[in-house]
């Protein structure tokens, strides 16, 4: 059975309405949920939120629908950004379980895709797409493990929303070829949500082939978690263990005297 995940759950003061919308994703069958900070820094200069202690959301998570698992809840910042000084890392960073960005400019865009320190990069969904996409830095991206987001939210919302969102995810998917997508919900309540099956049929319209609009809301939101936990230790730490010798090994590895008795017995 595939773990399904919802990336993006819009942070909202009134708990109770988070509530809400966390308990209907485990209802759907979201295995897990990331609450989303988003932070425009080209309006007013605001301060990075400290995110949600799961504690303070539930003092019993939500049991996930057919599974005996309760429902797992991460933390992520987007970064809307209009201006490379926009986007600066800080330890406040180090806060959250995911990194996004949300450029709105083609110089900021091919930044993201190519050397900033995410994982996530956001695509317009409510307006059109101020540029086009070019086929080098999408590479780069996928080359560097970071995904496209995609939110389902606004097509729900508005008809010219609608059109935009699927013309925007079309020209993307004209260059990318269905790679490294996550489709996410962008919810602010909890009637916004949609399945898992519903948001994958719905990559089909996006253009994504159906083995692609699967994996957009459940395998690339699991490399999505393993990139952001490899991004948070410094570009991850690599184990080694000792390959165990065989008996053969073994008897040559010893000193002479011991392997003379060996073969004597």
């Amino acid at each position: 059975m595939s773990v399904f995940m919802d990336l993006n759950i819009v942070n909202s003061h009134d708990k109770n309405k988070l509530t809400s919308i966390i308990e209907t994703a485990a209802h759907l069958g979201y295995s897990t949920v990331a609450i989303n900070y988003v932070i425009e820094p080209q309006k007013k200069k605001q301060e990075i939120p400290k995110p949600h202690s799961v504690s303070d959301i539930f003092e019993k998570f939500p049991m996930v629908q057919g599974k005996s698992t309760p429902i797992k809840v991460l933390n992520r910042l987007t970064i809307v950004a209009s201006d490379a000084s926009h986007f600066r890392p800080t330890n406040d960073y180090k806060l959250f379980d995911l990194v996004a960005v949300y450029p709105k400019t083609e110089k900021l865009f091919h930044a993201a895709c190519m050397t900033f320190d995410v994982d996530i990069i956001c695509i317009a969904v409510g307006e059109r797409q101020p540029f086009h996409f070019k086929r080098a830095p999408v590479n780069g991206a996928i080359d560097r493990g970071v995904f496209f987001d995609i939110s389902y939210t606004a097509a729900i919302r508005d008809s010219s929303m609608r059109r935009y969102t699927i013309a925007n995810a079309t020209c993307l998917m004209e260059v990318c070829k269905g790679k490294n997508i996550i489709i996410s919900s962008g919810a602010e309540k909890s009637l916004e949500m949609r399945g898992p099956y519903d948001i994958a049929n719905l990559g089909l319209v996006f253009g994504l082939s159906e083995g692609d609009a699967k994996a957009a809301v459940s395998t690339n939101c699991r490399s999505v978690l393993l990139h952001g936990e490899t991004r948070a230790t410094a570009s991850g730490v690599v184990y080694t263990m000792k390959k165990p010798h065989t008996l053969e090994e073994q008897i040559e590895d010893k000193p002479a005297s011991k392997k003379a008795k060996t073969e004597t017995a």
